[in-house]
């Protein structure tokens, strides 16, 4: 088979084509172009920082990838025990290490394991570093080369590859970024729902650090996330919305499988998606915190962060999808927020990486500060005049592998002239194709970079508008697709 990167990172389906012997094909290509960068100059030993969620056999095809980069010179920091991939992140900026490597599929079912390459900003390795691990793969395969390896005790021995624990520097970081004060003097009770994902322990345990009382849902080991997608979105949040409903919290939060995600509910039982969170930490950090800086979102989020973007004076970047593009715009310029729809978001003074921790604990210290819950938040800020009401959708459809390229081409060439009987005004093919309307309305229509799915973005002023949008990107979708 051909192990090929997506937006972020390598995932398969396990022990059909996520295999050790293919994962430790992808450690030994990483291994080369982690010695390359520094073949022939006086430095110390290459190290890399090594991580691993709570999937089906995720702790032992991290063990594999450290044998690998063990039998090829390189020091690793292995964590201890499962760990969200931002702390594991923020371990090679802590370390001074020259990258890392997370065993994780993120957000996807429970059959797929992924492989997540960070580079040593703590940030996504560039889509170059991507290629060459890809290549090296390639070259390896063709000329019959197997992996180069150390066994796992004879390394841990040999103090070439270490244990770890990432939360105590991660705490710290923390504290650096939060108002603990705050949210200490708040009193909050806070309802965590880990998804079975890499964040059980870890948030409940900051939390709580601020004196905040913390019940966590689904926290225990379960690498088939008892049937779910582990994805912080409103239909797989049914037990947080029920844990709330009984009235003694101030907020619920959620992290996705490897907590890079977040997602929230109000006491309400409201779901606060993350375009609404994106948009009230914008303003929070502007307005509460004085802070400066340009905004930078994916394709698919909304149209929020532009108007406050105008409002505040502040430019706003818009990229393809895949954190990776957020971050290399914040390791140019000061960026306040980035983040895209799916819920990774980071902000000033933080890695270039989407962290569902962070973002937690910032939703918690705003609730703390401001004393309201997020609803009444959100639905204050879309009361302003400058901004307005905006809803949002995403309908993700099972299809059989297509040529991508094919469908952009496509759906530009049958262009409709309206939806939902308002004009098209332009369209942008940056990442798929998004079709803008007149009235600011957009739909948005591209694949997945990580599984076969093809998926459907709206935004309206309305839900039925989004709905309607949703169905007529469906049936222009289905029409195009018939034509590949």
């Amino acid at each position: 088979m051909s192990i090929k990167f997506g937006t972020d990172g390598w995932r398969a389906v396990i022990s059909e084509d996520f295999t050790f012997e293919n994962v430790r094909k992808v450690a030994q290509a990483i291994a080369d172009v982690t010695n390359d960068q520094f073949r022939g100059l006086p430095r110390l030993q290459p190290s890399l920082v090594v991580g691993f969620d709570t999937r089906f056999l995720s702790d032992r095809y991290a063990v594999a990838v450290a044998e690998v980069l063990a039998g090829n010179g390189i020091r690793v920091w292995l964590s201890q025990a499962d760990a969200p991939t931002p702390m594991i992140s923020y371990a090679i900026v802590d370390k001074w290490a020259d990258g890392g490597v997370m065993i994780t599929a993120s957000h996807n079912p429970p059959r797929y394991n992924g492989i997540k390459l960070k580079a040593s900003y703590g940030g996504s390795a560039s889509a170059a570093t991507h290629k060459e691990v890809e290549r090296r793969i390639h070259l390896r395969e063709g000329r019959g080369e197997q992996p180069r390896m150390l066994a796992y005790e004879q390394a841990l021995k040999a103090g070439i590859i270490e244990r770890f624990n990432p939360l105590p520097a991660f705490r710290s970081q923390m504290r650096n970024l939060v108002d603990f004060d705050a949210i200490e003097r708040a009193g909050l009770s806070v309802a965590v729902d880990a998804m079975y994902g890499a964040g059980r322990i870890y948030l409940r345990r900051l939390l709580e650090g601020a004196e905040c009382q913390v019940t966590e849902l689904r926290n225990e080991m379960n690498p088939g996330f008892n049937g779910i997608h582990p994805e912080p979105i409103a239909q797989h949040l049914q037990p947080l919305v029920a844990e709330m409903a009984t009235g003694k919290y101030h907020l619920g939060l959620a992290t996705d499988g490897d907590a890079d995600r977040i997602g929230a509910i109000d006491p309400d039982g409201r779901f606060i998606d993350p375009h609404q969170i994106m948009a009230l930490l914008v303003d929070y950090l502007i307005q509460d915190r004085s802070l400066r800086g340009s905004i930078a979102k994916t394709v698919s989020t909304t149209q929020m962060l532009n108007r406050l973007g105008a409002h505040y004076g502040l430019h706003v970047h818009e990229t393809p999808v895949g954190f990776h593009y957020i971050s290399d715009l914040m390791l140019q310029e000061p960026v306040l927020l980035g983040g895209e729809e799916s819920g990774g978001i980071s902000i000033l003074g933080h890695i270039p990486e989407g962290d569902g921790l962070l973002m937690g604990l910032l939703l918690t210290e705003m609730v703390a500060k401001r004393r309201k819950p997020l609803g009444a938040l959100i639905d204050e800020l879309m009361g302003r005049p400058y901004m307005g009401r905006f809803c949002y959708g995403r309908d993700d459809r099972a299809v059989k592998p297509f040529p991508k390229a094919d469908l952009v081409e496509g759906l530009i060439a049958n262009r409709p002239s309206a939806l939902t009987g308002t004009s098209v005004a332009h369209v942008n093919n940056q990442d798929g194709v998004k079709f803008i309307l007149t009235n600011n309305s957009w739909l948005l229509i591209r694949p997945s970079g990580t599984e076969p799915v093809l998926r459907i973005y709206a935004e309206a002023s309305s839900h039925e508008a989004v709905a309607t949008l949703l169905a007529e990107g469906t049936v222009l979708a289905q029409q195009v697709l018939k034509m590949i």
